[in-house]
């Protein structure tokens, strides 16, 4: 990822990457972000701004947020995480539930010295997300559900799988379309199917109601997979929730609506940023 340390981490057994970038606010909005040091990342310090972390969903990597990344990272500490099995990480030698990546998250965050850390997930990863807020919410300030999964209605694999081609071939741009169906090659079969079945038996219109964080659901307005009834239950269940749509955009909100998005974050975490995002966050 452009302007972004590379960082091959290690937790539990669980090997992953971390891709992260220091603020970059006092250089042009058109300059790339600048790496991250060596030393601790961000947030440690009291009254330092929280860091920015990606999560993807299934299949994919922080190839598909590396947009959103770098215009966060403009502003704010930036970090997107590799999970274990995907990207250029290794496939572990077991199943992997939703709270086992939660926990991956949160230790080598810690590992990295992060402290205070706005969770962002999309997809699957909004799962994974969830829960590490659940796991340690007072570490976590704000949560950003992006797209997420899994509708109750559409709560089969069939489902899924044609709700994913209508947004392919209606909703996508050819660039996003790349990104994903070439991190699902990298990903396999084998691994899909293994992570597949846990993203279906996770019930996350249950696990959002013991969320106290304040959490931002987010998605593109054409979304045929979060669709706007679903995301509006998510959105109301949870004690401190709040929907944005991004007009124009279909599953993949943060490739297709990049500025839209990172607004509508950085708004809803009181982070620096450029603030047009505020009027968005009043609707829901």
């Amino acid at each position: 990822m452009k302007g972004a340390e590379a960082i091959d981490v290690e937790a539990g057994g669980l090997r992953g990457r971390m891709y992260a970038s220091r603020a970059s606010s006092a250089v042009p909005p058109e300059s790339a972000a600048q790496p991250v040091a060596p030393e601790p990342i961000a947030g440690a310090a009291t009254g330092a701004p929280a860091t920015v972390v990606l999560v993807h969903g299934i299949g994919v990597s922080h190839r598909y947020l590396a947009r959103l990344h770098q215009v966060l990272a403009r502003t704010v500490d930036t970090i997107s995480i590799d999970l274990p099995g995907f990207g250029s990480a290794p496939h572990p030698d077991r199943q992997l539930t939703v709270a086992d990546h939660g926990a991956f998250i949160h230790d080598v965050l810690d590992r990295a010295g992060v402290g205070r850390r706005v969770l962002v997930g999309h997809s699957m990863g909004a799962q994974f997300v969830l829960e590490a807020a659940l796991q340690r919410p007072e570490q976590v300030p704000h949560v950003v559900l992006m797209g997420p999964v899994v509708d109750v209605r559409n709560r089969t694999v069939l489902r899924q799988m044609l709700a994913l081609t209508k947004d392919a071939l209606l909703h996508e741009t050819p660039g996003s379309n790349a990104v994903v169906f070439s991190d699902y090659l990298r990903c396999g079969p084998r691994w899909y199917l293994k992570q597949l079945r846990v993203m279906m038996s996770y019930r996350t219109e249950d696990r959002i109601r013991r969320l106290n964080p304040p959490v931002m659901v987010l998605r593109g307005a054409s979304d045929p997979i979060a669709t706007g009834e679903w995301c509006r239950v998510l959105a109301r269940r949870a004690p401190a929730g709040k929907l944005v749509e991004v007009p124009g955009c279909g599953h993949v909100v943060q490739y297709t609506g990049t500025v839209q998005v990172a607004d509508a974050i950085t708004a809803f975490a009181g982070l620096p940023g450029s603030g047009t995002a505020h009027e968005a966050l009043n609707r829901h």
